[in-house]
């Protein structure tokens, strides 16, 4: 996956003279957290709504709100902005995105162009958009969880099953980290038009694999969070 195919292409930007009023509103009107700041296409740093938090007059501070308007609108950009901040390419792949935002404590990237201009921003609802979609989740597959020996063609033993019952591999995804030393935990969503083959499937899975889990996700019943009254 690559960011170039799922990040944001039209942002919006400021420059570093923008008062900091002013960028207040453009993230509230917009609802985003965060705007590159550019000059002439180039990046030159980004500031987020924690920037602009942090460089407010704290609640207890003996200001009006004249005041307080007029000190948000001295304030530029350039006063508090991130400057040279951390960036990406387009054609650096989604999982060392979401790689370096994990590590980095960050919930958006700018991307950039071998010039260093703003070509797009990747934030962690794109990563994430991402990953659901090339999973398969949404497409009604069954999940399969297999804890197979790590070795060479361990997984392909299980593809070469899954097409002797006409089932279409839709996603592999393989990890060790939770699996027991010299096995491999592979997850795999597959799709299976008849549902009687995907019961003789399951039954084959199980007598020659260890199959960890099965099943196909609720997504219709899935927890969702209540709107605001």
């Amino acid at each position: 996956m690559l960011i170039e195919d799922w990040m944001a292409k039209n942002v919006l930007t400021v420059d570093e003279n923008t008062s900091l009023m002013r960028a207040t509103r453009i993230m509230k009107e917009n609802n985003i957290r965060r705007l590159p700041v550019v000059s002439h296409g180039k990046l030159m740093g980004i500031v987020t709504d924690r920037d602009v938090k942090d460089a407010s007059p704290s609640k207890t501070a003996s200001l009006d709100i004249h005041e307080l308007y007029y000190l948000l609108s001295e304030m530029k950009v350039k006063d508090v902005m991130t400057v040279s901040p951390l960036t990406l390419k387009g054609k650096d792949s989604l999982e060392m995105a979401a790689l370096i935002m994990l590590e980095d404590k960050i919930s958006g990237v700018p991307v950039v162009d071998d010039n260093g201009h703003l070509v797009g921003l990747l934030s962690e609802t794109d990563v994430l958009r991402g990953f659901i979609r090339n999973t398969g989740i949404k497409d009604g597959t069954h999940l399969y969880v297999f804890d197979l020996p790590d070795s060479p063609g361990s997984v392909t033993k299980v593809v070469e099953v899954l097409r002797r019952f006409d089932s279409r591999v839709i996603s592999v995804l393989t990890s060790f980290e939770d699996a027991p030393e010299g096995i491999k935990r592979v997850s795999i969503r597959i799709s299976v038009d008849d549902p009687a083959k995907g019961e003789a499937l399951k039954q084959e899975l199980s007598g020659n694999f260890t199959v960890v889990y099965h099943g196909i996700d609720n997504l219709k019943d899935r927890p969702r969070r209540k709107a605001a009254a």
